[in-house]
């Protein structure tokens, strides 16, 4: 079963340290050309690891949409 959660990463917010790709469990996030992190949420099991990672609080957890 999928998680019901996915992160999600503000770009205003996130300054491109790559902490939270390194401590992503399913490789679902990169860093966008140097500037922002990006979630492919087909990879993202919502675990939360990356958010409590972000020093810049730029990752939240959003609800999958059902369908």
């Amino acid at each position: 079963m999928a998680s019901k959660k996915y992160a999600r990463a503000d770009r205003d917010r996130c300054v491109a340290c790559g902490a939270c790709v390194l401590k992503c469990p399913r490789q679902a996030i990169k860093i966008w050309k140097g500037c922002f992190a990006q979630v492919d949420k087909a990879f993202c099991v919502g675990c939360g690891l990356c958010r409590n990672t972000c020093p810049a609080d730029a990752i939240t957890l959003k609800e999958r949409e059902e369908g």
